[in-house]
């Protein structure tokens, strides 16, 4: 271009348009790197947002495991395991990218990573590959085969992973080159790291594809007929002798929608009309005293074959009551000075036709639910009557021994008995109480309490915080002393009139 019989002057045109032409291609070069530099970090950001992603659905899974362990906890030990492995193959990629960035002034300045060299020399060597290279390549084979395993060849998934991190051959020209070189030799440094941003997205992509497979595969199961139960619900616990039973049978997932072709109880198939959506009808008689089984089917058509659900429930029937059943709900006695919630019944017998009365008894929202609130004495005596669905009366009546609220612990910053602690920190310490194993959700706030430091004089508070006399007290205790702290008073929150005992004492080794 710039040869031949030309002018001075034309060599000299030429020339400049071979200088303007290498400046537009170094142009473009910058301009492709930091087209690499972008796409990385957005692909840095979708990681992110990926694994936020993932680490929910696996806490949900787990929580579904601990809730439902025979449905789920298969499913979450393989999701944890698939977790784990993509935690260290994701943890490898980012050892390599801080590796080669280790040198870059600004990790940002992505025209100045246009060098080949350092990632050429680390994974080649030679013809061949370097210990770094070759650790790589097992990298990505170890992890795939991995998943794959936990998948199962017949899984379709395992075909996608297969695909996602293939490292054979690669088609160049007429001819093959291996992976390695056809994806790293001779490449700039950032498209060397965007490939392993890339590679980190495919291995979120790998865990929120196998999670969702493993949560649709049982969803599937889930709605299948064959997980379907059969409740037997009576239209009440107990019946009469006489009476008929009457009732419903439900699926355990009750669906609209559904109906079945046939319901046999008893070997004897029921009327169309007792089968309806989602629910079959029962009505015969109770039958005598004793227990009474039911067996039977529903039997549903699915996927052009015949699918049986059995059922298998039973019922009592009872003599007409003669006597009132009253039992307390938490224990088998009534603590003073706190209100115990009391289920009172009749069997057989509407709660609005039964009565009971005591001294601290009122009726509470709720059938057949009271509290009772006692005061003196040590026994109170619940009477009851009702009237049977004939208008005959019955009564009964019981006997509650009334207790004390037992002596509660005392608490150093919530912990009982011996505690170890810096002075600093027992300075700043809430005394409390709390009542261990007691069924009741009480309040207790703590009055005061004595502290006592050894060679120290016995120092009195007021309220649940160190006093100043008390703080002047810890100051001189030493390590290896034993503080007590004794003597210590509460009130019930909301009945400041019942006196709680003291609680029990607590002590403080200084640390």
């Amino acid at each position: 271009m710039a040869s031949g019989k030309l002018s001075p002057r034309q060599k000299m045109i030429n020339l400049m348009y071979l200088v303007f032409i290498a400046m537009l291609a170094m142009n473009m070069s910058k301009e492709v790197l930091s087209a690499f530099g972008f796409m990385n970090e957005k692909l840095v950001e979708n990681n992110l947002t990926a694994t936020q992603k993932n680490n929910q659905t696996l806490s949900n899974l787990a929580t579904k495991a601990q809730e439902q362990p025979e449905k789920y906890a298969d499913l979450y030990e393989k999701a944890n395991t698939i977790s784990q492995l993509s935690k260290d193959f994701t943890a490898y990629l980012e050892t390599k990218k801080e590796f080669f960035l280790a040198e870059q002034e600004d990790p940002k300045n992505y025209e100045s990573m246009d060098q080949s060299n350092l990632v050429d020399q680390y994974f080649f060597a030679n013809d061949k590959f370097t210990k770094e290279g070759q650790e790589f390549l097992d990298q990505i084979s170890g992890y795939k085969t991995k998943v794959v395993e936990i998948l199962g060849e017949n899984n379709p998934l395992s075909d996608v992973v297969k695909n996602r991190f293939d490292t054979s051959d690669q088609k160049k020209g007429v001819g093959t080159q291996p992976w390695l070189n056809n994806r790293y030799e001779g490449f700039p440094l950032i498209s060397t790291i965007t490939n392993f941003t890339s590679m980190q997205m495919d291995i979120k992509t790998t865990e929120s594809e196998i999670y969702s497979s493993l949560l649709g595969g049982q969803l599937e199961s889930d709605v299948s007929l064959t997980n379907y139960d059969a409740i037997v619900v009576a239209d009440k616990t107990a019946f009469f002798q006489g009476e008929k039973f009457t009732g419903k049978i439900y699926l355990g997932k009750k669906d609209p929608t559904l109906k079945a072709d046939v319901v046999e109880i008893g070997g004897r198939a029921l009327p169309e009309s007792s089968i309806q959506a989602g629910q079959v009808l029962l009505d015969f008689p109770a039958g005598n005293v004793g227990e009474h089984t039911i067996k039977g089917k529903f039997v549903f058509t699915e996927n052009g074959e015949k699918v049986e659900i059995p059922i298998a429930s039973s019922y009592a029937v009872i003599p007409k009551p003669n006597s009132a059943v009253i039992s307390a709900d938490k224990m088998n006695v009534v603590y003073r000075g706190v209100p115990n919630p009391m289920t009172i019944s009749i069997p057989g017998i509407p709660d609005n036709l039964v009565k009971a009365s005591a001294p601290g008894l009122r009726s509470t929202a709720g059938s057949g639910k009271y509290t009772m609130t006692p005061s003196s004495g040590r026994e109170v005596t619940i009477k009851v009557s009702g009237t049977l669905p004939n208008g005959q009366s019955v009564s009964s009546s019981q006997n509650f021994r009334i207790k004390d609220i037992p002596s509660p612990q005392g608490t150093i910053r919530k912990e009982s008995g011996h505690v170890v602690m810096p002075k600093s920190s027992l300075e700043n310490a809430t005394v409390g109480v709390q009542l261990p194993d007691f069924d009741f959700d009480l309040k207790l706030s703590t009055t005061g309490f004595t502290l006592k430091v050894p060679g120290q004089g016995a120092v009195v508070v007021r309220g649940n915080r160190m006093s100043a006399a008390a703080k002047k007290s810890i100051a001189k205790a030493k390590r290896g002393d034993v503080v007590t702290i004794f003597d210590i008073k509460s009130s019930l929150v909301g009945n400041s009139g019942y006196k709680i005992k003291n609680a029990s004492p607590v002590s403080v080794e200084i640390q």
